[in-house]
């Protein structure tokens, strides 16, 4: 019984493992949105011609990929509503950071009775000496979006719509479909 649970809890750990090997592709959150585990875009209309866009990527997602599935999100939200052009507001990008830390066995069992001890109420393996630290990054970025229709301002932050498709639409993974 006690192998079955093992083994079950390395599949699953597993199974996580691989999702978060991949870079988050471009798909609407699916479940809640302010989980934080939620990966993917989502948008909240707040007005006619202004929506609030986020875009949430894993590990493996890199900062510049997270803000350009936001502006493609923008730039596809303007083309399906009928405008021309958006602009940007307030404008976010946050990184998380986690560290892990793996740590070395200083007595790899030597004399047979060192290599565990009882420690808080169980036999473990001594751990005491740092090995390596590694440090993950996880990307987020929101902003809200103004859509307008015509020519596009003179304006840093506005962008035509057509043309942040067009441009960005090569470097957009989307899921993968597996089709029996």
């Amino acid at each position: 019984m006690r192998k079955m649970m093992i083994g079950a809890a390395l599949g699953v750990s597993l199974v996580t493992l691989a999702a978060c090997a991949t870079p988050t592709p471009y798909q609407p959150v699916t479940g809640d949105p302010t989980s934080s585990l939620a990966r993917g875009y989502s948008d909240q209309r707040i007005e006619a011609n202004r929506y609030r866009l986020k875009f949430s990527g894993n590990s493996s997602t890199s900062r510049e990929t997270v803000e350009d599935y936001m502006l493609y999100r923008a730039a596809e939200l303007a083309l399906e509503n009928g405008y021309d052009w958006f602009s940007l507001v307030g404008r976010n990008t946050k990184e998380d950071r986690t560290t892990t830390t793996t740590y070395r066995d200083p007595f790899p069992r030597l004399y047979g009775g060192f290599y565990y001890r009882y420690y808080r109420g169980g036999w473990g393996s001594w751990g005491a000496w740092e090995e390596d630290q590694t440090t993950f990054y996880r990307y987020e970025t929101s902003a809200e979006v103004i859509f307008g229709k015509g020519e596009k301002p003179n304006d840093p932050n506005a962008y035509d719509a057509r043309e942040v498709k067009q441009n960005l639409d090569p470097r957009i993974v989307r899921p993968t479909t597996d089709r029996r």
